[in-house]
């Protein structure tokens, strides 16, 4: 069930009073409650539960994990402010949520075809730009701790997908992003923010006509069965930014956060190992189910679709910044002036 604001209030305001009880409670193991709006079995999912596996393997139970999945705790739209009020301690949220909270470089990620494969990408995370974005959090009472991967994105709608002017008319679900907004419009469509959890209900009624997903998240929401078309385009990239709590983090004990950061470590590798695997067994099972007939862009398909989308990269610096975009070309190597 998803909590208003004031309930979420509420749990943080009793988690800080619960800090005075006495030894006796205080030596209880140290719940960390993990909340995500995915399936347990998106990469997301499995990386949320391997780290809460090894989480109770390092501390030798001193630390115990509750993930949330589904949304079943906080929904898109509140789960950031209820980890700073302290009614969850670990979030892994998507990283266009950054922008709301003032830290606008995230949205770099979102910008179409800014990654040609997960060799540039990891250029960028694992690099300099990608810790110095990660620190932009703390004076937000967030702590970056790592990148996980969804993957690159399909679209899916109820036409086939092959050139920009097959967009026109549709309306297509995005998460809250302005960057996507742009993207949507650049092709001709008409953007429609929804919450996650809302997407596979509004695509079943028709409310939109169609969105964009890493296949994984496209086949375990079921979107697949109200979709008739699967576009392979490898657009835009889908990450997340596992955060925790700042203050909840630096109160642990030292020898604690260790032994965490070493669990995290461990469950990012897998996490990030798994994601295309696992997209690439989404895709078989989308075609297999026989509900939506996938399709791959051709060479000159995907060059029309890359001019049509590069220009918002332009077209965002004055939102996303023009130096964290320039900083991401440098660190891949991408020209867009010569795609």
């Amino acid at each position: 069930m998803t909590l208003p604001l004031r309930t979420i209030a509420l749990a943080a305001a009793w988690a800080v009073l619960t800090a005075s009880f006495p030894a006796s409670i205080a030596n209880q193991p140290i719940i960390i409650k993990f909340s995500h709006v995915v399936a347990d079995e998106t990469p997301k999912g499995k990386g949320a539960l391997k780290f809460k596996e090894l989480a109770q393997v390092r501390t030798g139970g001193r630390v115990q994990v509750e993930v949330h999945s589904n949304s079943s705790r906080f929904t898109d739209s509140n789960e950031i402010r209820a980890l700073q009020l302290g009614a969850v301690q670990m979030l892994a949220p998507s990283l266009s949520k950054f922008a709301p909270l003032g830290v606008k470089e995230f949205q770099a990620f979102d910008l179409p075809y800014i990654f040609d494969s997960y060799a540039d990408l990891r250029k960028v995370t694992d690099g300099p730009v990608g810790r110095d974005l990660l620190e932009k959090l703390e004076s937000k009472g967030i702590l970056g701790l790592a990148y996980w991967d969804n993957g690159f994105k399909v679209m899916s709608a109820n036409r086939l997908l092959r050139n920009p002017a097959d967009f026109q008319g549709l309306r297509v679900r995005i998460q809250s992003s302005k960057v996507l907004d742009a993207q949507m419009r650049a092709l001709g469509a008409t953007p429609y923010p929804l919450d996650f959890s809302q997407a596979y209900g509004a695509l079943k009624s028709g409310i939109v006509d169609g969105t964009e997903n890493p296949p994984s998240n496209l086949y375990t929401q079921n979107m697949h069965e109200v979709q008739k078309h699967v576009t392979i385009s490898n657009h835009g990239y889908l990450g997340y930014a596992v955060i925790v709590n700042k203050k909840f983090w630096d109160g642990l004990p030292s020898e604690i956060r260790q032994q965490l950061d070493g669990a995290l470590r461990e469950a990012t590798r897998y996490a990030n190992d798994i994601a295309k695997r696992e997209n690439e067994q989404a895709i078989a099972a989308v075609r297999n189910s026989g509900k939506s007939q996938v399709y791959t862009l051709s060479e000159d398909e995907r060059r029309a679709w890359k001019k049509a989308l590069l220009p918002v990269h332009r077209e965002m610096e004055p939102l996303v910044g023009a130096q964290i975009i320039q900083d991401i070309y440098k660190a891949t190597g991408l020209d867009p002036n010569r795609m």
